[in-house]
């Protein structure tokens, strides 16, 4: 019998012509997804749910789709997607990261013209009868400077236009390697001397608690006197009210704005100013754009249920079923140890190697791979997953090495995860025991044995007395409770470390009050996803 496919939104005809082509039985009622109740009444039959934003597949949704295989999302955003509870049944979860990217690039280019030869006001004023000719005098792009902030998939292709475009381009990414940068025609800078450089700024990065108000009043203090100001990635990246402040002062000399801290945006510090360009959230709204991820979703979903191939799975690794039942805790501590070594590392990455040991190394080492690259690019990017996870290294210049050994020691297997930097390698190694937790073993190449914590705290030190109880006073003062305390040292006199798994996140004063001891030569808090 041929799978079953619901489209419960509004796709392309031609998305479902190639759930045809392809001998799925489609039914295309692009109006069910506003009707949560008659959802649900029918769910049960299909394979299948392709959707855009509309359908909310919600507990109770996943909870009546008792035959539901795969929901394929036409765009990449899924906060309509209860992922969890879809995980749960075993309903896999796709969307279409890349569908935009072009649309999205574009529109950020769309909008530097814009802000650079003030179109939008000029517009106004010409329509409203007035020749202003005088009033509006723009600059040229050919030229100037553009910083890019975050050279991924979609910064990448801004810095290619902007190049194309006759001008200067510098980038700033932790995840960019120099071949990577020769290859897009761009020079790599740090962050301050970008601001420092640049004649427009343009936003590329995910908001994370790191690229929050990347931009912010300190920054801005930074930048060149006229710079411009572009951001069609998150709302979140930009501190409105102090860049309000700076274009009125004219310290910036424009800004154009696609995205907002809080939208619908209603209400913003940057509405009614004369030298802002503004725009409802269109990056991806082309049609183009549309017809792509409406095609891919189709072809994704008419994959899994034909085949059994996964792409661009939000909840599931490419691995088979059979696989699966043996693979999880692996796949689990392949993402703990490449999101802890992500989290050590501030540098460019060149190369991440994984060796597999013993048991490890008769797995699917292919989704091993994704999960330890999708680990370490978590910290950057913490909406990557462990089919976009390679790709994003890829594209980055980052080459991926596997080996594999019989078994070499006291564990049956066990996964060692190496990052090379210009400066460092840096390594953890980590094993599951019979209980199935995933447990630390070595870090940089010292013995350890570690519960993963959702809260931990990383130390190094010289192998001195007291450490100890600096630790353990420390965090008592401030009322942090250790949960598992583990220490290892290269030798006697030598380098130390400690790793802490704790109760709670740890504040910013509980880290400088270790740091102001002098006692250590590095504290870093760690977090990793124990669920």
């Amino acid at each position: 019998m041929a799978p079953k496919v619901l489209i419960s939104d509004k796709l392309s005809p031609a998305a479902v012509q190639i759930f045809k082509d392809r001998g799925i039985d489609v039914d295309f009622q692009p109006d069910l997804g506003k009707d949560k109740d008659k959802l649900a009444e029918i769910i049960g039959n299909y394979d299948g749910l392709a959707i855009r934003s509309a359908t909310k597949v919600t507990e109770k949704i996943i909870e009546a789709a008792t035959n539901l295989k795969v929901v394929g999302r036409a765009g990449i955003g899924v906060d309509n997607v209860d992922i969890p509870n879809a995980s749960k049944k075993g309903i896999i979860v796709m969307n279409t990261p890349f569908g935009n990217m072009i649309t999205t690039a574009e529109h950020a280019i769309a909008m530097m013209f814009a802000v650079a030869r003030q179109i939008p006001e000029a517009s106004a004023s010409t329509h409203a009868g007035k020749w202003e000719k005088s009033k509006f005098m723009g600059v040229e792009l050919t030229g100037k400077t553009l910083g890019v902030i975050g050279a991924g998939n979609i910064g990448g292709i801004v810095c290619q236009r902007a190049v194309g475009l006759k001008m200067k381009v510098v980038a700033y990414d932790p995840f960019l390697s120099d071949e990577r940068a020769t290859e897009l025609g761009v020079t790599k800078v740090e962050l301050d001397e970008l601001f420092a450089r640049a004649d427009f700024i343009t936003l590329h990065v995910p908001l994370t608690d790191t690229t929050r108000n990347v931009i912010s009043a300190e920054a801005i203090a930074k930048m060149k006197d006229g710079v411009r100001i572009i951001n069609c990635a998150r709302g979140g990246l930009v501190d409105e009210a102090a860049l309000a402040e700076a274009l009125k002062s004219g310290k910036v000399a424009g800004a154009a704005f696609d995205v907002f801290e809080t939208e619908p945006a209603k209400d913003s510090p940057l509405f009614n100013l004369s030298n802002v360009v503004c725009t409802p959230h269109l990056g991806a709204s082309t049609t183009e754009a549309q017809e792509n991820v409406a095609l891919q979703v189709a072809e994704q979903i008419s994959d899994y249920l034909l085949t059994g191939a996964v792409t661009n799975a939000l909840n599931m690794p490419s691995v088979t079923a059979e696989e699966a039942k043996v693979m999880g805790p692996w796949i689990k501590l392949a993402g703990h140890l490449g999101n802890f070594i992500g989290q050590m590392t501030d540098e460019p990455i060149k190369a991440i190697n994984v060796l597999y040991d013993g048991v490890s190394s008769t797995m699917n080492l292919k989704a091993l791979d994704c999960a330890v690259v999708a680990g370490i690019m978590k910290k950057a990017n913490p909406d990557v997953n462990m089919v976009s996870a390679p790709v994003i290294a890829k594209e980055r210049g980052v080459k991926i090495s596997t080996t594999t050994q019989d078994q070499s020691g006291a564990f049956e297997g066990y996964i060692k995860v190496t990052v090379v930097t210009e400066k460092k390698e840096r390594s953890v190694a980590g094993t599951v025991f019979s209980d199935g937790k995933p447990r630390f073993i070595q870090i940089k190449g010292i013995n350890v044995d570690a519960e993963v914590g959702e809260h931990m705290l990383y130390t190094t030190n010289e192998d001195v007395p007291g450490i100890i109880g600096t630790l353990g006073g420390t965090l008592g003062d401030h009322g942090v409770n250790i949960a598992n305390f583990t220490l290892g040292r290269s030798n006697s006199g030598g380098e130390a470390i400690a790793l802490l798994y704790v109760d709670d996140a740890l504040s910013t004063d509980v880290l400088k009050a270790l740091e102001a001891t002098g006692k250590f030569k590095q504290v870093k808090p760690l977090t990793f996803d124990i669920a």
